[in-house]
């Protein structure tokens, strides 16, 4: 029997992203989040005692031009080593811009795998041969699998690959290959990386991403680790480990039927609260998605900066020194109202108005060109990077029209201008 843990996309030094203006953000924290994920790992390593680890991808960040990155790297490869633990890679995409990743001389435990074919290691004692090849640059679009090597007979074989399986959505295609082609290989188990989000995608033979170690993003929200790997005469049992030191998380606020303020701080704390229990000892990082068809849907448009305060202030008083509110969304519509008969005729003209230039393309051609000269006249403006909506083209325009429109209504509804 023995063990290994497969991870992948360390992205050691990558900035978490969506909190520098936060006064009261954990600074420290968050700069180290990647390297604390990482020791993590190595103190898992050494308290399972696994016979080695493997690295599938991406353990820099593109060409970082800090050398203490690899530095870092080292001491805890080092680390791993002085245990008898073994370690083999591959580089990813990100890898390939690193001048750090060029340079670096690896610990003699530590092994990186040829960017120019398919390498196979073999450790006798434990009966394992690992398969694996590197990006020699950022722009691999080829399926690499074919090349890779017959199965060892008699071992545990492993193929170690940084790729895009059957175009696996939220991340660009880099050497992309088919399951089929995974399965079909006659491997026993393909240690992904790449793809950031935890997947076991077949068994029998495993093919598993293990996910990223750290979210950085809004968009890696969730658990974040590595995998641990048991094999008992060729049968392996998979266990995820959650390694990641800081969680991101998305609370869907829904104001359906909300009328009221008080409503409203009442159903942002509920969705905050529900987040907080989920990781009751772990610094979060949130995303408010307000929702839902509501009555304040145009007091929402009409003056956002306070009711994203209000939110802000709300879920800051619900887990106070570990959460912090990355961004606040607005995702609502108007439901239908009734209509006084001057407010109908007002806006009938009005909204008819808007209906008819949605369908100009000339007029919105030239409605999108005047907006881009704006937006290029704020672009410096941080205030207005952050609360302006960028319109790329006229489609962005035509989806904006219903706030618009729900807006317009509240300006008349409520017989002035908003705040």
């Amino acid at each position: 029997m023995f063990k290994f843990i497969h991870c992948a996309d360390l992205h050691i030094d990558s900035p978490l992203w969506g909190l520098s203006e936060k006064t009261d953000a954990p600074v420290e924290e968050l700069r180290l989040a990647t390297r604390r994920a990482f020791d993590n790992l190595v103190e898992t390593a050494l308290s399972e005692k696994v016979d080695f680890v493997v690295i599938a991808g991406d353990v820099f960040d593109g060409d970082w031009p800090d050398y203490s990155t690899g530095l870092f790297l080292n001491a805890r490869l080092a680390a791993l080593g002085q245990a008898g633990i073994r370690v083999a890679m591959v580089s990813g995409n990100h890898d390939a811009e690193s001048q750090i990743s060029r340079r670096l001389t690896l610990p003699p435990n530590a092994k990186l795998l040829s960017t120019a074919r398919p390498e196979t290691m073999v450790w006798d004692d434990l009966g394992v041969a690992i398969h694996g090849q590197g990006f020699p640059e950022r722009d691999v679009r080829d399926n690499l699998v074919p090349a890779y090597p017959h199965p060892r007979p008699g071992y545990f074989n492993i193929g170690l690959l940084h790729c895009s399986v059957d175009g696996l959505s939220g991340h660009e295609t880099y050497a992309p290959c088919k399951l089929d082609d995974l399965i079909n290989k006659g491997y026993d188990y393909w240690a992904l990386g790449h793809i950031h989000k935890h997947q076991v995608l077949h068994t029998r033979p495993y093919v598993v991403y293990s996910g990223n170690l750290q979210g950085r993003h809004i968009r890696e929200t969730g658990a974040k680790g590595a995998v641990l790997v048991t094999v008992d005469d060729h049968n392996a049992a998979v266990q995820f480990r959650e390694l990641d030191v800081i969680r991101w998380e998305l609370a869907m606020v829904d104001l359906s039927e909300v009328d009221k303020p008080r409503d409203f701080a009442d159903r942002v704390a509920a969705a905050i609260e529900s987040v907080a229990v989920k990781h009751p000892h772990m610094p979060m990082m949130v995303r408010i998605e307000l929702v839902g068809a509501t009555a304040l849907h145009g007091e929402l448009m009409a003056d956002p900066e306070s009711w994203r305060s209000e939110a802000e202030n709300i879920a800051g008083t619900r887990a106070p020194g570990r959460l912090w509110v990355e961004d606040v969304k607005f995702r609502t519509t108007s439901p239908p109202r009734p209509r006084t008969p001057l407010q109908e005729d007002a806006l009938t003209e009005l909204f008819g108005t808007i209906e008819r230039v949605s369908a100009d393309q000339e007029f919105l051609d030239t409605f999108l060109a005047d907006v881009k000269r704006y937006q290029g006249q704020i672009g410096s403006d941080a205030v207005h990077q952050r609360e302006a909506v960028r319109l790329n083209n006229v489609g962005d325009v035509k989806a904006l029209l219903p706030d618009a429109q729900a807006l317009l209504y509240h300006i008349i509804h409520q017989g002035g201008s908003p705040r």
